[in-house]
């Protein structure tokens, strides 16, 4: 058995976590893959306008990558998460349950690379829409490959972003977990994401779709949603810091996460394009744990505030996956993947994003 404690995070001692990232201010000004092979590429990116997607774009247009990206419709279009590039990349309208509007993104944007990171990915919405979830993960991502093949379009990879949630009941001697261990989904968002992704290797195997398949384990920054664990967080401190208190409210926070950060993750999905062999899985995430709880306490310690924190059972979900974290050897050894940033500065610059956006601050969302 493994011993669980070396990869857990304690927010009271951080030195021997942190000496994992020496120089990580330096390290993080360059980029981990060949930036010279994105130059002028076409690359197309679903859910362009949420999180992952915004952060992706920013990375691929810093080395000249032409990018197009597949938006839902909406009567009023407004996308705030990209709204400081609009000039600078070309959003398609379109939805994964028509076909139609699929094979025109493509057929428009003509791309080299596909980057399929549109889902319905909110756990404790999985429960309340769990057929929502499947229309939008599992047959959409179907619909996706299916237009890829029906396309005129040589579309040379596809990286299909899959989740750590597909692990799902994890044993505590199968920590840290590798892309080997079995996959016991525990929530329709992660048995979504499972059937995508064996109907993705159906493709592969039966049309040559070229796949790339990655794992990510949680990953937060600036922009996750309000409704994310480490977002309710850095929410609720920095509403403390601006009301001098220090009470916050979590759901159940004994949960251990590996939290990586956004901007290692969008490299880790760049690498994986360049590199990953076709229709096998990579994990990628942080290499250390942190329960919920401690989460919370560490973004107080950084933050230079000592919070208290209390529990709302309504929020507990009607199940729960009581720990993920991740083993990236395989992308570190195969790809050149390696996390450089510490989850102390991650969530300081999350807190500090809504410091920067105080209309975010007083939305009710947890």
């Amino acid at each position: 058995m493994s011993d669980i404690n070396k990869f857990i995070i304690d927010p009271e001692n951080l030195d021997s976590y942190l000496s994992n990232f020496k120089n990580h201010e330096e390290s993080i000004k360059t980029n981990i893959f060949d930036e010279k092979s994105w130059n002028e590429k076409r690359v197309l990116i679903t859910g362009i306008s949420g999180f992952v997607g915004s952060h992706l774009t920013e990375k691929l247009l810093e080395v000249g990558a032409n990018v197009s990206g597949l938006v839902r419709r909406h009567a009023v279009p407004e996308y705030p998460n990209i709204s400081h590039i609009p000039n600078k990349i070309n959003l398609i309208e379109g939805n994964f349950n028509d076909m139609s509007s699929l094979i025109n993104a493509i057929e428009t944007s003509e791309p080299d690379v596909i980057f399929h990171l549109g889902a319905q990915s909110f756990v404790p919405t999985s429960f309340r829409c769990p057929i929502e979830t499947i229309e939008v993960n599992t047959l959409g991502t179907a619909n996706l490959l299916e237009a890829v093949r029906k396309s005129k379009n040589n579309v040379k990879r596809i990286q299909l972003a899959m989740t750590s949630e597909e692990y799902g009941f994890v044993k505590p001697d199968e920590v840290p977990i590798s892309e080997q261990n079995p996959l016991r989904p525990m929530s329709p968002y992660a048995s979504s994401k499972v059937a995508a992704e064996y109907i993705a290797r159906t493709y592969y195997k039966a049309y040559g779709v070229p796949i790339i398949i990655t794992r990510a384990f949680n990953h937060t920054g600036p922009r996750r949603g309000l409704q994310f664990v480490a977002s309710v967080i850095a929410r609720q401190i920095t509403k403390c810091l601006i009301n001098n208190t220090n009470e916050i409210t979590l759901g159940y926070a004994q949960a251990i996460r590996d939290f990586t950060d956004v901007r290692d993750i969008v490299q880790g999905y760049i690498l994986a394009v360049e590199k990953a062999k076709l229709s096998t899985p990579y994990n990628f995430g942080h290499g250390f744990g942190i329960t919920i709880e401690n989460l919370a306490k560490l973004t107080g310690k950084v933050n230079n505030i000592d919070i208290k924190i209390n529990t709302d059972k309504s929020r507990f979900r009607p199940s729960e996956v009581e720990i993920l974290i991740c083993d990236y050897s395989k992308a570190k050894n195969e790809l050149g993947y390696k996390p450089r940033i510490p989850l102390t500065k991650t969530m300081l610059d999350l807190v500090n994003y809504f410091k920067n956006n105080p209309q975010l601050l007083n939305l009710e969302r947890h």
